[in-house]
């Protein structure tokens, strides 16, 4: 990409022929000290990876993104735009769009600051936020949830692109807060 930031002893794995042959980063990538992208990784707009992050092959990372360090990846997984990831996570399954994740390696909420950054108004906040709880602590099945909740993509662009996400998954397991939290996100 143009304009990217590569610190230290980087590392970058060629694309395979298995795997399109293509390792591709985005621009205004900012990839710190001992980090590695793994083979036929595609590494979105605007990511910051701070020291020691690992990504594994194949790894999908949207952009706007923030790796904490040391925080890695496993193989195939996708990390939707504008997540941020916390120093240490041990990622083993795609994260949505606009998620948090602890160092416990568990969703834990919505990247808010992240949204507020990206002009967000309060009232997008609330609606996102409203969805998130609907969806990872409402009534019934994950998969009934999904679908009864896809409309409200109609007037919320940032609800749409998380259902997409969900939709367009097939490799690795979706990351999910624990439901023990589910008293924690009526109160945010």
């Amino acid at each position: 990409g143009e304009d990217c930031v590569i610190r230290e002893s980087v590392t970058m794995g060629c694309g395979t022929v298995e795997g399109g042959g293509l390792t591709h980063v985005g621009d205004r990538a900012f990839v710190m000290a001992y980090s590695h992208v793994g083979h036929d990784c595609h590494v979105g707009n605007d990511v910051i990876m701070a020291n020691c992050v690992a990504l594994g092959g194949h790894t999908h990372v949207g952009d706007h993104v923030f790796l904490g360090a040391f925080a890695g990846t496993h193989q195939f997984v996708r990390i939707g735009a504008q997540a941020m990831i916390g120093g240490r996570a041990s990622i083993r399954g795609d994260v949505i769009p606009y998620a948090m994740v602890n160092g416990d390696s568990e969703i834990d909420g919505l990247n808010i600051v992240g949204m507020r950054r990206r002009k967000f108004t309060k009232e997008r906040l609330h609606a996102v936020r409203a969805f998130y709880r609907k969806l990872f602590f409402g009534e019934g099945a994950f998969g009934e949830r999904v679908e009864a909740l896809a409309a409200e993509g109609a007037s919320e662009p940032a609800i749409a692109e998380i259902i997409a996400f969900i939709r367009d998954g097939n490799n690795r397991p979706l990351m999910k807060p624990p439901r023990e939290r589910a008293g924690a996100a009526e109160e945010q």
